[in-house]
């Protein structure tokens, strides 16, 4: 961006670049704080410091949120990549100095705790991490070499990547337990046909948002617009207040007693996955792999 120097770039620190991108991403310093698990005041403290470092204003609050400065639109972008190049560089030095690491990511829903109990016992010299990563973050968290083996959902962008499909999980449609549907033992896409959907705020993933609206629909209609949302916790939130409803995986219970899951009996199956980077076969790896496609299994439907 004009006037930031790369001898401005090296003097940043990158915890204060990671507390802005956050901030810009949600255009909200409470949702922020609330990610990053920090204080609301010592999140605006860390960016006034960050704005001060840089020498421009970045972020500016308004009644309809948080918005980007025209400086921080600008500086946006570069602080996504001095992030990336950070995470890339420190996870290149682990690997190299840490061959007998295995770094375990996966996203909301999905257990690997078997598998990662199996490597502990089979390969006790190894050290075998996990992590969460976001729904939309496995590819990035593999390339960024933020995790070795990473189990998440299709669909997904494969660039660089080996994927292997684990197995299948059907589709429900998550309605509240006062939807004028939730006695119902299954569903279609012809009786949800009006049904407003969420969607997020951000357009997120177009293959992604499609898969799970099921938009178009196979007659060609595309899904009904709902209420725009940030998060899993907004959509099962507005799902549950009876504004809207959404095609989620069938996973039996949904840890509301407000919401239902009904099996959506004409949607094909959603594939959970096993995803490395591509080329990746070291010994590590390659026991995940093979354990996983052993042992992780659909979860058991009423």
């Amino acid at each position: 961006m004009p006037g930031l120097t790369l001898t401005d770039m090296t003097d940043l620190d990158l915890r204060l670049v990671r507390y802005f991108v956050t901030v810009a991403e949600h255009r909200h310093f409470g949702r922020a704080a609330q990610e990053l698990r920090v204080g609301q005041p010592s999140l605006s403290r860390q960016i006034r410091r960050l704005e001060d470092s840089v020498g421009a204003r970045l972020l500016d609050r308004t009644p309809q949120g948080t918005q980007l400065t025209t400086a921080g639109t600008a500086f946006l972008p570069r602080a996504r990549s001095l992030l990336r190049l950070a995470s890339q560089a420190g996870g290149e030095a682990r690997a190299a100095a840490e061959p007998s690491r295995l770094v375990v990511g996966y996203i909301s829903g999905l257990i690997v705790t078997p598998v990662v109990a199996q490597m502990q016992r089979r390969h006790p010299d190894a050290g075998i991490e996990t992590r969460f990563v976001a729904w939309n973050a496995g590819r990035e968290a593999l390339l960024e070499r933020q995790a070795d083996v990473v189990v998440t959902r299709l669909p997904l962008i494969t660039e660089g990547l080996h994927v292997t499909v684990l197995y299948d999980q059907p589709r429900a449609v998550l309605l509240s337990t006062g939807h004028r549907l939730a006695g119902r033992e299954s569903l279609t896409l012809a009786d949800i046909a009006d049904e407003p959907m969420p969607r997020l705020r951000d357009g997120g993933d177009p293959q992604w948002s499609a898969y799970w609206l099921i938009d178009p629909r196979p007659d060609g209609r595309r899904a009904p617009d709902g209420p725009l949302i940030n998060s899993v916790e907004d959509k099962f939130e507005i799902v549950a207040s009876g504004r809207a409803i959404a095609i989620v995986p069938a996973v039996g219970s949904y840890g509301r007693p407000d919401l239902v899951g009904i099996p959506l009996s004409d949607a094909p199956p959603s594939h959970v996955v096993l995803a490395t980077r591509a080329g990746d076969n070291g010994r590590l790896v390659t026991a995940f792999r093979k354990y996983a496609q052993a042992t992780l299994k659909p979860p058991n439907l009423p």
